[in-house]
Parts: C-alpha cells; structure tokens; sequence
C-alpha cells in the first residue's frame, strides 16, 4: 500500500505553464531506506534553498527503523511535501521511479536521504541549464564528501584556493568518458524530467541507476559542468557502492547488463576500448568477490571488443579455477577505506568509483 500526504508542490502557487516558463520548476526526489539520523537534514536541505519553485517528493522504501516517522513529522510541519511510503523495499531504481511518475519539474534532482544540498544549488544548476544552448540532458557539479558526523573528509574533484577544480572536467559530448569512468558525482546531477520520460525512467530490472542512466543519456544529449561545490555526499562503510566486495551482490551482474547495452551504442574504436578497459576492471571486481561465472561473461564480452590482454587472461584463468581470494579482498577495502575516511583528503573517487 502506498500513502501520499501533502500538496503538489513546495510553493503555494500552482504550478502554471506561465510560471514554468518564468521560472522553471524543479522537482527534488528523495529516496530513504534506514535513513533516521540522516533525512530530517536531507529534507532541510531542500527547504533552505532560495530557489522559488521547488517540488519536493519522498519515498521512504520500506524502512525498518523511525525514518518514515521521522519523514512524517517532518511533512507535518510542510504539508506541501509529497510522501510516498511503501511497505516494503521495492528497490531504489523502482522507488525514484515512483517519484518520477508524480514529478512536474521541468528539471530533477535524484536526492539520496543521507545527503544535503548545499545553500543556492538549485538555482545555480537551473539557471544554467536556463542558459545552454544545446542538447543538454545534465547539469552537474563538484562535491564535498562527509562522514557519518558531517565532517568534510574529501572533494570530488580537486580545487583551489577560490573552490575551482584544478583540472578540466569534461563537458559537452561525455559517452566515451563515461565508458572510461565514473568521474560524476552522481548525487551533483540535475537533469531534464523529459529526458528522463523519453529513457522510460530508470531500469528497474538493475539494482543502481547511475551507470546505466549515464549510458543510455550521454549518446543521445550532452552534460554541462558547473564548476561550484553543490552536494555534500555522505560516506558510509555499508553505502551501496561498498557492497560491491559481497559474494552475493547484485550490483555486478547489473553493471554486465550496461556493458552490454554500451556495446551496442559504441560508434568508434575510441568508444569501444574505453568500454574495453572498464570490462577489464569489472572482470578483476568479479573475481574479487568471487563471482566466477560472472567473471567469466565479462571475459566474453570483452573478447568480442578486443584482445583481453596478459593480466585479464591469468584473472580469468584463476576464476575457471576457483581461486578464493574474498576474504583477503575485503581485508584490503578495509584498510582502503579506513585511509580514504583521514579528514582534508583534497580527492575521493566517486561513491560508485568501486563499480567501474
């Protein structure tokens, strides 16, 4: 059963196609799932923006512990919000979807319940997007990571004195890098709501968005940067990204249903040898979680791209043969996390650096 409290946006005013063209709304989806000590902060986040037309819609995915009565008295004092509460997790990839169904934005924000916007960010990403010219799909910008006390523990890209990243981050046409990488702070993304309706909303048949949503939207439309520190992005050891060293997580069996769809979408030797090296990588994570089957159709797609090389071939020689190696893996992401968790870190890969 699904309940929904609230009115259809933050504003009092209706949302009338004149005032979207004015000012365009923005609709912010929050996801929750165990979010308690967290999404009364998210939330906050979203009402402290001085941007005037804000929907806000929250999803609490059949939570077990006080979030969805903490979501409740939190609606109680903003009736506008829009709350969506299910019974039981239906999966992040169907719950944004739900949102997605009620949305009105001309623009989107996937807001994940441990994260906070950071003051003036939603009018920053819509006046620019106000502004290109062009296919654009995308708005994103730099982050500052947190912990589970909200201390800064890294950025995403790394700045200067003024708070400007110190390398070029690419924009524009952004398929191949996207292969190579996952060099956007996912939860930064501000993107059209009708291209987000025109891909069929995110694919429900995967267990995380991000990767697939890039590949599907950067071959047809473009991705502008916006050089500013808009997110904080909270880092937890049993974040979604750090499930991937489980021998039974989903995730990697999704990321080859992706690697399968780029394939088909790759135009030029370029496109498809970053797919190549990213298959690579993604042939070691299998093996590191002891997904040897799975290793091993990773291996198989990329033998119709290229030649694996020495280093794939004996990684999928010790897969054919079993070699436990999870154990010792995981003590090593330990160890890697506990050094990425020292304060002032300039750098800090991606939240979902460790699926590609």
């Amino acid at each position: 059963m699904i309940s929904v409290t609230g009115q259809s946006n933050l504003n009092t005013l209706p949302m009338s196609p004149y005032l979207n063209r004015i000012k365009p709304w923005v609709t912010v989806i929050c996801t929750s799932f165990n979010h308690e000590a967290y999404v009364a902060d998210a939330l906050q986040s979203v009402i402290d923006q001085d941007y005037p037309n804000v929907e806000l819609i929250v999803i609490d995915n059949g939570s077990t512990d006080a979030t969805a009565s903490r979501i409740a008295d939190f609606v109680a004092k903003h009736p506008a919000i829009q709350f969506i509460q299910n019974p039981t997790n239906v999966g992040l990839n169907r719950a944004f979807n739900q949102g997605l169904a009620l949305a009105c934005g001309r623009y989107l924000i996937d807001l994940a319940a441990d994260d906070v916007l950071l003051p003036g960010r939603i009018s920053r990403q819509a006046d620019l997007f106000e502004r290109l010219a062009g296919p654009y799909a995308v708005v994103f910008s730099n982050a500052v990571y947190i912990d589970r006390e909200g201390k800064k523990i890294a950025v995403h890209y790394p700045v200067d004195e003024q708070g400007r990243a110190i390398e070029k981050i690419p924009s524009g046409d952004v398929f191949r890098q996207l292969l190579e990488s996952s060099f956007i702070s996912t939860p930064t993304m501000m993107m059209r709501r009708d291209v987000l309706q025109e891909l069929g909303g995110y694919d429900e048949s995967l267990a995380y968005e991000d990767f697939d949503f890039w590949v599907r939207s950067s071959r047809l439309y473009q991705y502008a940067y916006l050089d500013e520190v808009l997110m904080q992005k909270r880092r937890l050891p049993d974040s979604l990204s750090a499930q991937v060293v489980l021998p039974d997580n989903r995730l990697l069996a999704s990321s080859l249903a992706v690697c399968r769809k780029a394939l088909d979408r790759c135009r030029t030797p370029d496109e498809s040898h970053a797919l190549a090296e990213r298959i690579r990588r993604f042939v070691r994570k299998a093996f590191y979680a002891e997904q040897f089957k799975l290793a091993l159709q990773f291996g198989g797609l990329l033998h119709q791209i290229e030649q694996p090389g020495l280093l794939t071939e004996l990684v999928l020689g010790m897969s054919r043969l079993h070699v436990p190696v999870n154990g010792l893996y995981r003590k090593y992401i330990r160890w890697h996390y506990s050094k990425q968790m020292l304060p002032h870190r300039n750098r800090m890969h991606s939240p979902f650096a460790a699926l590609g």
